[in-house]
């Protein structure tokens, strides 16, 4: 069926204009003013509304084996809270443990996926172990439609990769002509600062922090940098925390070396304070890198609207606070890393960003859809309002007033790291490929909907 939204204001990474869009086949076909509705086409009014394309979570986990327990949500849970706070296009992490074998973990997160997700989906490959037969079947992974790998600088004896296997890894990301996405964090000086700190008996939530320290997180964007710069490979830094981290980052790009950083909402708006609360409370804010010292939310926000920052994820990893933050309660290194966040990135930052005055709507637009859609392959599929580009649109009500609370979200967690904070704008329609899927807070889509997105390799 066709589907007509009518007289709202298009805004896109560079433009802006009041226009109607006729979507049919699940593509856009028209945009124009005043256009006749087709016959039985389903109409919106989105007069006094914009109509932003399909907001793209670069960096979600939902199926996630970590720290001896599994993510709450599934691709169900998930994709239904991302489309109702506006994002249509999530970029999983597939992470398998060093011992699996990379083929059998993509197709264990793909089938995770498919026939499940309300929304459109593809993945970052998890590169654990760079082994011959881990290269033979990541070259398969790629030509099955991944264009980005994901390392982890961190983590030891886990995820983590030794600098040899970086070395190769970026060697067949650059053959490939694919991104690799990265973790940075020193994880051998996290291994012995966790050890320090526990054998001085300092096992709390608070002394998460002081086992990374924002240093620790420069040094590991340093050292990705170094060994991207000798390969001339293309790298993305997720989760950037704070302004050590993105100094280096900042003077690695003066230096010629192609990186780009993406930082979370979280980053923004919270800071290590939360993570002191008492009762164990803070644990609900146990992530890596962790929640860093407010005055890094100023650099990271002029970082976000310089575009020195590329992108905004949310890096969405719920566990929940009753059971399984609670694993951590005599040793902090044992809680779960990771808070929710998928439903209330895009709100917060369209509150905090651009009604705060830190971002203007095209960079909202640009950092939390288009730039995703250009690193990763989908422009301009995904991330654009242009004829023939998928009928993934936001039409968001800036008129509308809420708080957010746990009580009303759709995550499958027990609680809300951004609980009490009150928000200006949410959408009031979002279409999947030309079908609603939400209309004014609530699902009406179809789980299984989403399809899997095979991006090229980009031979730089």
């Amino acid at each position: 069926m066709a589907l007509l939204i009518r007289n709202g204001e298009i805004v896109t990474a560079s433009q802006r204009y009041v226009a109607d869009i006729l979507c049919e086949d699940e593509t856009i076909t028209r945009i124009d003013r005043n256009l006749p509705p087709l016959p039985g086409a389903e109409v919106i009014d989105a007069a006094g509304k914009y109509v932003f394309p399909g907001f793209i979570d670069p960096h979600v986990h939902i199926y996630l084996p970590f720290m001896g327990t599994f993510a709450k949500d599934t691709h169900e849970t998930a994709s239904r809270a991302a489309l109702i706070g506006g994002t249509t296009t999530l970029i999983e992490m597939i992470c398998p443990a060093r011992t699996d074998e990379p083929m059998a973990a993509f197709e264990l997160w793909l089938g995770k996926a498919q026939g499940h997700s309300a929304c459109d989906f593809t993945f970052h490959m998890g590169v654990t172990r760079c082994d011959d037969e881990a290269q033979k079947q990541l070259v398969q992974i790629v030509k099955r439609g991944l264009s980005s790998f994901k390392i982890f600088l961190a983590y030891k004896g886990a995820f983590g990769i030794d600098d040899e296997e970086l070395y190769h890894t970026l060697g067949l990301a650059k053959k490939l002509g694919v991104i690799t996405t990265a973790h940075c964090e020193n994880a051998d000086l996290v291994f012995e600062l966790q050890k320090q700190l526990l054998a001085q008996g300092r096992t709390g939530p608070q002394w998460h922090h002081e086992s990374r320290p924002p240093v620790v997180e420069a040094e590991g964007v340093h050292h990705l940098l170094t060994f991207a710069q000798l390969h001339d490979a293309h790298v993305y830094i997720v989760h950037l925390s704070c302004d050590e981290a993105l100094r280096q980052a900042a003077a690695a790009k003066y230096r010629g070396v192609n990186v780009w950083v993406e930082t979370l909402i979280q980053y923004l708006l919270l800071d290590k304070t939360c993570v002191e609360r008492p009762n164990f409370e803070g644990a609900k804010f146990v992530m890596s890198p962790p929640l860093r010292d407010k005055s890094n939310h100023e650099p990271l926000w002029i970082g976000l609207r310089s575009g020195l920052i590329s992108t905004l994820a949310t890096d969405h990893a719920p566990f929940d606070f009753a059971t399984q933050k609670r694993m951590g309660e005599q040793d902090f290194t044992k809680i779960p890393n990771g808070i929710p966040s998928l439903e209330e990135r895009v709100n917060a930052v369209y509150t905090y960003g651009v009604k705060g005055g830190r971002l203007d709507l095209h960079r909202f637009v640009d950092a939390a859809s288009t730039q995703a859609a250009r690193l990763f392959g989908l422009f301009p599929r995904k991330g654009a309002i242009q004829p023939g580009s998928d009928a993934d649109l936001v039409v968001y009500d800036p008129a509308y007033r809420g708080v957010i609370s746990a009580k009303s979200q759709a995550i499958n967690v027990d609680y809300n790291a951004f609980e009490g904070t009150p928000i200006e704008g949410r959408p009031h329609a979002v279409t999947v490929r030309g079908q609603v899927a939400v209309r004014d807070g609530k699902f009406v889509g179809q789980a299984g909907r989403g399809k899997f997105l095979q991006r090229e390799p980009n031979h730089h």
